[in-house]
């Protein structure tokens, strides 16, 4: 296939209470698009938050046009794989972009996404935290060593060809994010993971990416005792199935 560099980007935005951080996260990424003279759309799914995110997220699509910002609700809370699911249902772009809403992830790492997919002509670049000038703002020892042993258990069992398996900051081709979609069952903090395996497995090429992830400016983490229950569980499932 020859290299084919990005037409439209579409970006998936799931949220959850991101009321604070939803106005800035977007004038972040309307402007890193606008200057980089890329073409996009940005689909917010919000999964019924009772914050006020929609209403926010109404004010923007006013502010920004209804071909760049479409909000496509859900009414409760059902996953963030379910919530990819939905949003590609809308989504007009060869490639998308998914990240989180919460301004951990900074825009400004697009274009270099955008220029490594060219240069590779990858099917997914993912951005890592765990290689060259890449790294993590603002989390205590405790949650830097839940991510850092996350991934290295990932690494050891797994052995998937990437180096930063939990990020949640990705570029995709459409088509690929949708065949991987259909292949994922896990739920909460694995499914990030289980793309990269799956991907490995269907023989997609996957390029990376350094960036700074800086934690949550506004609102509550929503990594708890629980997701790292179910993380642990989810790996050996895959680590038994794949």
């Amino acid at each position: 296939m020859a290299a084919r560099g990005p037409g439209r980007v579409s970006v998936l935005l799931p949220t959850y209470n991101e009321r604070d951080n939803l106005p800035l996260v977007v004038w972040l990424l309307a402007r890193t698009f606008s200057d980089s003279g890329i073409d996009f759309e940005i689909v917010i799914i919000d999964d019924g938050s009772p914050d006020g995110t929609q209403e926010v997220a109404q004010q923007l699509e006013k502010i920004y046009g209804s071909d760049k910002i479409l909000l496509r609700p859900r009414a409760r809370k059902l996953g963030l794989g379910t919530a990819y699911i939905h949003g590609m249902k809308y989504a007009t772009g060869d490639f998308i972009v998914i990240m989180d809403a919460d301004l951990s992830h900074h825009p400004k790492f697009i274009p270099e996404f955008i220029r490594k997919q060219k240069e590779g002509n990858f099917d997914i670049v993912s951005g890592t935290r765990y290689k060259g000038n890449g790294g993590v703002y603002g989390w205590d020892l405790k949650r830097k060593l839940i991510s850092r042993g996350a991934n290295f258990l990932t690494q050891v069992l797994l052995r998937p060809g990437a180096s930063d398996l939990t990020g949640s900051f990705r570029l995709y081709r459409k088509e690929v994010l949708q065949k991987l979609m259909e292949k994922c069952v896990s739920k909460g903090y694995v499914f990030q993971m289980e793309m990269i395996v799956r991907a490995r497995q269907l023989g997609f090429t996957v390029g990376e990416v350094p960036i700074s992830f800086v934690d949550r400016v506004y609102g509550e983490s929503k990594l708890g005792g629980n997701e790292i229950v179910s993380f642990l569980k989810g790996l050996l499932t895959l680590f038994a199935t794949t």
